[in-house]
């Protein structure tokens, strides 16, 4: 059900029932007559109502930046407002709306539909004839599919409403590519550990509730409640919220954050954004051997339930890309690795896992082998070379008296098992595809083939 500007702010508050579980010493009749921002949970209280209020995100916010001149001449375009929780997007989305002067609803993508979206666009094309400009906000828009972001195009494309949509994914891969080019993505960045402190003095200074309140943090409690948000401004208020909720005096210490934090779940989207840097994170530490880092990226996967599975097929992948015949080994023992995951399954998949991404992240690094498959893939061209007649099989009579395998050399034949001959066709038989390094094994593989093919391959000095 669409909703305007003034009963967004109205709604945003918690259930009188959830919060009886809550706080199970306060009684249900005294519950009924609390005041309803009482009821509002700490973040909701403290959603900034005017642009003074906001902190953070100053490339976009900063004098001559785009959001600002918005604000300034009120007059807002169709855009994505991509960032992690807590970044301020929904509050940018309110306060547009409240600056702008829209006639202005809300829709959230997990409980809205088609139906919902077309009632705002007819409501759109009726205030256009008007001249009154139509806002439609759509938190969480990457979980529209495509049918539902279809309805929302046609409307944007002729002007019937100003799209604005909030989310935590990569629009590139969740926004359809039609309203993506209509729209103008803008970046949140994640808040900064000072933007958080400045958020938290705020909290305690003008919310209503707290700022007659004695509020202490014990030793390093109040930097750890700030680290542990991790830029997330929503985070570390309800974080807040729960601590004073456990303090009996206003004094937060750390037994007491440790127990507000005690059930936090990690963000992670197993098909999504932190999805794919987590995984990008995790592979680039293994190809640059750092093992701590690789395994602490292990973790923040395996704590967001990732799928350990595809984390062991990805470590098979690195141990051919990245390390190949600088350590022959990695292969087989990353292979292992997946199998005895998929058997053994977690909580004790994690040991193993954590075995072979310390073993390959320590490995020496080769991408010898990588490079010249997609060197030779290269080299092919447009149309199949012709094999080497020498080289080609000759299972009958009639092949062998047409040429077929003449002048082959069987090197078994000859000392050291090798005899210098060309296996490539003529047009590439001087090209050098597999180049491989110094490092590990691969030092005494290209001595050899410097020794077996010295107009190739030099030898190391």
């Amino acid at each position: 059900m669409p909703f305007n500007k003034k009963r967004l702010w109205d709604n945003s508050m918690s259930s009188p029932i959830s919060l009886f579980f809550i706080k199970p010493n306060i009684s249900l009749k005294n519950i009924l007559f609390m005041d309803r921002k009482e009821l509002s949970p700490l973040a909701e209280r403290c959603r900034p109502k005017n642009l003074e209020d906001f902190i953070g995100q100053n490339h976009l916010m900063g004098d001559g930046k785009i959001l600002k001149a918005v604000f300034e001449k009120k007059s807002p375009f169709s855009m994505i407002l991509w960032g992690e929780p807590g970044s301020g997007k929904t509050t940018l989305a309110h306060l547009i709306a409240e600056y702008c002067d829209m006639d202005s609803y809300f829709l959230s993508a997990i409980s809205s539909g088609v139906k919902d979206v077309r009632k705002i666009i007819d409501k759109g094309k009726d205030n256009k004839d008007k001249g009154i400009p139509t806002l439609l906000v759509i938190d969480e828009i990457h979980r529209f599919n495509k049918g539902q972001q279809d309805a929302v195009l046609e409307a944007v494309e002729s002007g019937d409403v100003v799209l604005i949509g909030a989310t935590t994914e990569n629009p590139s891969f969740q926004v359809i590519s039609p309203l993506l080019s209509r729209t103008r993505v803008l970046r949140l960045n994640k808040l900064t550990d000072n933007e958080l402190s400045e958020i938290l003095n705020k909290a305690m200074i003008n919310d209503d509730l707290l700022k007659n309140k004695t509020i202490t943090f014990e030793g390093k409690t109040r930097g750890n409640l700030i680290g542990i948000s991790q830029g997330d401004a929503r985070r570390m208020l309800n974080l807040l919220d729960a601590s004073l909720l456990l303090s009996a005096d206003g004094k937060i210490k750390e037994d007491i954050l440790k127990e507000a934090i005690r059930d936090i779940s990690v963000y992670y989207d197993r098909a999504g954004d932190k999805h794919y840097d987590t995984i990008s994170a995790f592979i680039k530490s293994l190809r640059g051997s750092d093992p701590n880092a690789a395994v602490y990226y292990l973790a923040l996967m395996l704590a967001g339930g990732e799928d350990p599975v595809f984390i062991a097929r990805r470590m098979v992948i690195l141990a051919s890309e990245d390390i190949g015949n600088a350590s022959p080994n990695a292969i087989s023992i990353a292979t292992s690795v997946f199998t005895a995951v998929k058997n053994i399954g977690m909580p004790e998949a994690e040991i193993i896992l954590s075995q072979c991404a310390t073993f390959l992240a320590s490995c020496p690094k080769s991408n010898a082998s990588y490079l010249a498959i997609h060197k030779a893939k290269a080299a092919l061209g447009d149309t199949m070379p012709e094999i080497p007649m020498h080289l080609r099989n000759a299972p009958t009579n009639l092949m062998k008296s047409m040429g077929y395998s003449k002048g082959y050399r069987y090197p078994h034949d000859y000392d050291g098992h090798f005899i210098e001959d060309d296996y490539l066709p003529d047009r590439i038989k001087h090209e050098v595809f597999y180049n491989p390094t110094e490092e590990g094994s691969e030092k005494s593989i290209r001595e050899r083939l410097s020794r077996l093919w010295p107009k190739k391959y030099k030898p190391i000095h």
